[in-house]
């Protein structure tokens, strides 16, 4: 692994933490700034960039075949991934003790809120077996797992506003991050392939438990943009996706900035149906496409304008997956919608990060659900940022919205080969 980059500490197990059961912290959009200075931003994010640099492909030392990772990819799971997938197939079987409530109802069935009190009642069951319940109970026993469980619980949705978004997926991110600083993945594994396994074996059977979740129980997206943001309600999947297309390294190397790995199909394939279908059982950006396509109907350059735009990248799937993170950062960590509903505990702490940077203040005037990232000392959000343009803010995110495609009366106009348009996305260049 590159040696400059940090990762996630595992914690000496002799000297447990003080666990707490995760409070709110954030109440207020002028709390953000202080969330962007906590040791639990500064862990969040290097977990997300140790996870992102495991699934880049790797050069092969006796092939000029590079090697790249896939979902499902291996066959035999380790023990901790085993049960972690366990884990998500019994939350997934409390569907059918909670079916939908019959009736027209556009959004939010009522029957996910006995859904999600049928896996509340049954957590601390699910928690105290196999593997999982031995490293709860080395770590500390009741106060780990009241810690531990509160974010596996977050991490599905609200059952009081019936919705699921990004905010949702950040608990569930950090659910495995606890589990890594508590030491349950140490096995005599290489790192670098157990952190392949949470991303294709853990995370991508998750991102599939929860759109069956929508789609059951008809969720609506929590903070969502609209047409005009990324995704209605996920994001890793479009980092780690990018990055199992990017241009091949040695473990080494830090991600690439730019290109893609050979025979990687063309940022612009996503409008693609085809190409989707042909890709999304392997590819973490394609399977997050294909449940769009699965769930909307019109051209995708209507309804999801925002990964249209990125699809006319020029310079491969190095520039996206570099875009992406920045834009987490921006979109999801920063934005006071999004994280007011993270918790603190002693595992992602709300304590000052001691080499944070204080952010810039924000000026009065700024709209409210947005939070300063410049100044932040993050390496992981320094090392993506792009120098901010006429139309952009500091962070590279447009500071006003896209007008809608009024004079667009057909798909945009592109040549005979697939080619796109220019791509209005602010690091998309």
């Amino acid at each position: 692994m590159a040696a400059s980059l940090p990762r996630l500490e595992v914690l000496d197990r002799a000297a447990p933490p003080a666990f707490a059961a995760p409070v709110k912290r954030i109440h207020e959009s002028s709390d953000v700034p202080e969330f962007l200075t906590s040791l639990a931003y500064r862990d969040i994010g290097v977990f997300i960039m140790q996870l992102n640099h495991a699934v880049c492909p790797r050069h092969r030392k006796d092939s000029p075949v590079p090697q790249t990772f896939t979902i499902n990819s291996k066959q035999q799971a380790s023990a901790p991934v085993k049960a972690l997938q366990d884990l998500l197939a019994e939350i997934k079987r409390l569907i059918e003790e909670a079916p939908p409530a019959p009736g027209p109802r556009r959004f939010g069935n009522l029957s996910f809120r006995t859904w999600h009190t049928l896996l509340e009642s049954k957590a601390d069951e699910l928690f105290k077996q196999g593997v999982l319940g031995e490293t709860i109970t080395a770590a500390g026993g009741e106060d780990a797992l009241k810690e531990i469980k509160s974010y596996l619980l977050g991490g599905f949705g609200s059952s009081q506003r019936l919705d699921y978004g990004t905010g949702h997926e950040l608990s569930f991110v950090a659910f495995l991050g606890c589990l890594w600083k508590l030491g349950y993945f140490n096995t005599g594994i290489p790192e670098v392939e157990i952190e392949r396994e949470i991303v294709f074996s853990v995370i991508e059977q998750y991102l599939v438990l929860v759109r069956k979740l929508i789609t059951t129980y008809t969720l609506e997206p929590a903070g969502s943009h609209g047409v005009w943001g990324l995704d209605d309600h996920s994001f890793v999947p479009y980092i780690f996706g990018s990055a199992q297309l990017t241009r091949p390294i040695n473990d080494n190397d830090p991600m690439p900035l730019e290109g893609s790995v050979r025979g990687a199909p063309k940022t612009g394939d996503i409008t693609k149906p085809l190409v989707v279908e042909d890709n999304r059982q392997t590819n973490m950006y394609f399977s997050a496409i294909g449940f769009i396509n699965d769930i909307k109907n019109g051209p995708f350059w209507e309804h999801s304008p925002m990964l249209f735009d990125i699809s006319g990248v020029k310079d491969g799937w190095g520039k996206i997956n570099k875009g992406m993170i920045k834009m987490y950062n921006a979109e999801v960590l920063s934005k006071f919608p999004v994280v007011q509903h993270f918790h603190f505990g002693s595992l992602f702490s709300w304590k000052k990060d001691p080499n944070a940077q204080q952010p810039a203040a924000q000026p009065v005037a700024a709209a409210p659900t947005a939070a300063p990232v410049v100044g932040t000392a993050a390496p992981w959000a320094q090392t993506s940022r792009i120098p901010p343009s006429a139309t952009t803010n500091a962070t590279g995110i447009p500071t006003g919205r896209m007008p809608p495609p009024t004079q667009r009366v057909g798909p945009p106009p592109g040549d005979a080969s697939g080619g796109m348009p220019p791509t209005k996305a602010p690091w998309a260049k």
